[in-house]
């Protein structure tokens, strides 16, 4: 078989694709945004621009699926690894204060009260 039959097939396949994963975006849109949320219904194209924009905004267009941050890995890695204990206990600490809730503490307990 000749290759532009194989490009041609490939070409035809990813055409037939990206039509099916626009209606699919289209026909789940207009069967659930409309009444949960009183939204618009939205057409094919406004379908495959919504999935272009998710495209943009959510992913990269790299080759690789890595992540975005996979390049500091191996910096964090020797970093962590050059740590001491009480350093690492530290650096738990401060990211907890900064990125966790706070832990409701119990009241402290007051000796002159009298339990009845």
């Amino acid at each position: 078989m000749k290759p532009g039959y194989w490009i041609a097939k490939i070409a035809v396949f990813g055409i037939a694709a990206i039509g099916l994963v626009g209606y699919i975006t289209m026909s789940l849109w207009n069967w659930l945004v409309p009444d949960l949320f009183h939204g618009p219904e939205i057409g094919f194209w406004q379908a495959l621009g919504l999935l272009i924009l998710s495209k943009i905004l959510f992913f990269s267009f790299g080759g690789k699926h890595s992540g975005h941050r996979a390049h500091w890995r191996p910096y964090w890695k020797t970093k962590w690894a050059s740590m001491s204990e009480e350093d690492r206990e530290r650096f738990k600490q401060k990211m907890k204060e900064k990125w966790c809730f706070p832990q409701e503490s119990p009241p402290p307990k007051d000796s002159s009260a009298t339990n009845v």
